[in-house]
Parts: C-alpha cells; sequence; structure tokens
C-alpha cells in the first residue's frame, strides 16, 4: 500500500524558512518522479515543484524558482521541499504527490494512478 507522509509545516514569518519532508513507502520510491503540490485556503491545488527519479532534475513553477528547493534522498524513501525566502502568498497545504503513468504489465494494462499524503500547513504570517 503507497503511504506519504509530509511533516515539517508550521508558523513562520516572512522571509524565514521550513523544510518540509515527505516519508514514502510502499512502491519502488527511486522509479519515480515526485513532486509537491499545495492548496492555499479558498483556491485549487497549485503544482509547486518536481523531481525526478533519480534526483537529476528538478522542475519548478515561477513563484518559487530560486526560493524553494526539491531533493530526494533515495536511500531513505523521503522527498524534501526547502523553503526559502518564505512570503505570506506562499501559505497553504502542502501535499506530497506520486504520480504512476498509465502502463502495460506484459500485456494487462494498469491505468495511471495519484497518490497524496495527508499535508502539513505552512503558514507565513507575522
Amino acid at each position: 500500500e503507497v503511504q506519504l507522509v509530509e511533516s515539517g509545516g508550521g508558523l513562520v514569518q516572512p522571509g524565514g524558512s521550513l523544510r518540509l519532508s515527505c516519508a514514502a513507502s510502499g512502491f519502488t520510491f527511486g522509479s519515480y518522479v515526485m513532486s509537491w503540490v499545495r492548496q492555499a485556503p479558498g483556491k485549487g491545488p497549485e503544482w509547486v515543484a518536481a523531481i525526478s527519479s533519480g534526483g537529476g532534475s528538478t522542475y519548478y513553477t515561477r513563484s518559487v524558482q530560486g526560493r524553494f528547493t526539491i531533493s530526494r534522498g533515495n536511500a531513505k524513501n523521503t522527498v524534501f521541499l526547502r523553503m526559502n525566502s518564505l512570503k505570506p502568498e506562499d501559505t497553504a497545504v502542502y501535499y506530497c504527490n506520486l504520480n504512476i503513468p498509465p502502463r502495460y504489465i506484459g500485456s494487462t494494462y494498469k491505468a495511471g494512478m495519484d497518490y497524496w499524503g495527508d499535508g502539513t500547513l505552512v503558514t507565513v504570517s507575522s
């Protein structure tokens, strides 16, 4: 069973930093892209960052580029999001996401799946 457990959220002042962690289990962690997605109060989900299976490639939404860093530790099945220079508009629940694309296993088609943790709340306020 896939499990994603986020931690590290909290209340921080503008300009401060936090590091989020996502502990993953139940799948071959090192084989998949991992992402962070956030949802601000009253708004829809927003993709924030992604990292390739081996960690060599990272991708960010424009609003966090240069401030956030995604990384992963495949030995410990964990993905991180380091957030610096936080702004009030970064306030949101942050979710760890695993997307398994559709694929064939032998001749059997397997539909794609999205897995989510329960999220961790980040509040940026003075």
